[in-house]
C-alpha cells in the first residue's frame, strides 16, 4: 500500500487534524489520504475521451468516504454512526468502481494500489459496522484481489 507514501503525505496534515480524536481512526486516514491521491490523479481525466465525468465522479465518490466516516464518528449513538459508515462503505466501493473505469486514462500502478488502498477501507469499515446482517453478507469476500 505504500506505507512510505502515506507516512510522508501525513508530515503535511495540518496538526489541528492530527490532534482530533477521529485521526487515530486508521479508515479515516487512509480516506483522506486517498482523497488526496483521487484529486491529483484526476488532474489527467479531463484529457480522456468522457474525462471530465469520470474525474467528477471519482472525486465525489473518494471524498464521500472521508465526509462519511467523519460525519459518523460524530454521531452519539451507534445506530446513527453505523449508518455513516455504511455510506462510507457504498461510496468506498463506488469508489474502486470508478477507478477501475479510469485504469485506461491512469498509470497501471497508480490504479492498482487506489484499488489495493480501496479494498483495505472496505475491510476496515466492515470491522466498523456493527450490524451482524452485515458481517453474515460480506462472509466470504476476499479483498485481496
Amino acid at each position: 500500500m505504500g506505507e512510505e507514501a502515506i507516512e510522508a503525505w501525513e508530515e503535511q496534515v495540518p496538526r489541528p487534524l492530527k490532534a482530533d480524536s477521529l485521526w487515530r481512526v486508521k479508515a479515516y486516514r487512509l480516506a483522506l489520504y486517498l482523497a488526496d491521491m483521487a484529486w491529483k490523479d484526476s488532474m489527467v481525466l479531463p484529457k480522456a475521451a468522457g474525462g471530465r465525468a469520470l474525474q467528477d465522479q471519482l472525486l465525489r465518490a473518494t471524498g464521500s468516504i472521508r465526509a462519511n466516516i467523519a460525519e459518523g464518528y460524530s454521531r452519539g449513538t451507534g445506530r446513527d454512526r453505523a449508518g455513516f459508515y455504511e455510506y462510507a462503505l457504498g461510496s468506498a466501493r463506488e469508489s474502486r468502481d470508478w477507478y477501475f473505469k479510469c485504469r485506461k486514462a491512469l498509470r497501471e500502478e497508480a490504479v492498482n494500489a487506489r484499488i489495493d488502498l480501496l479494498s483495505e477501507v472496505i475491510r476496515l469499515l466492515l470491522a466498523m459496522i456493527p450490524d451482524p446482517r452485515q458481517r453474515t453478507r460480506e462472509q466470504g469476500a476476499d479483498y485481496n484481489e
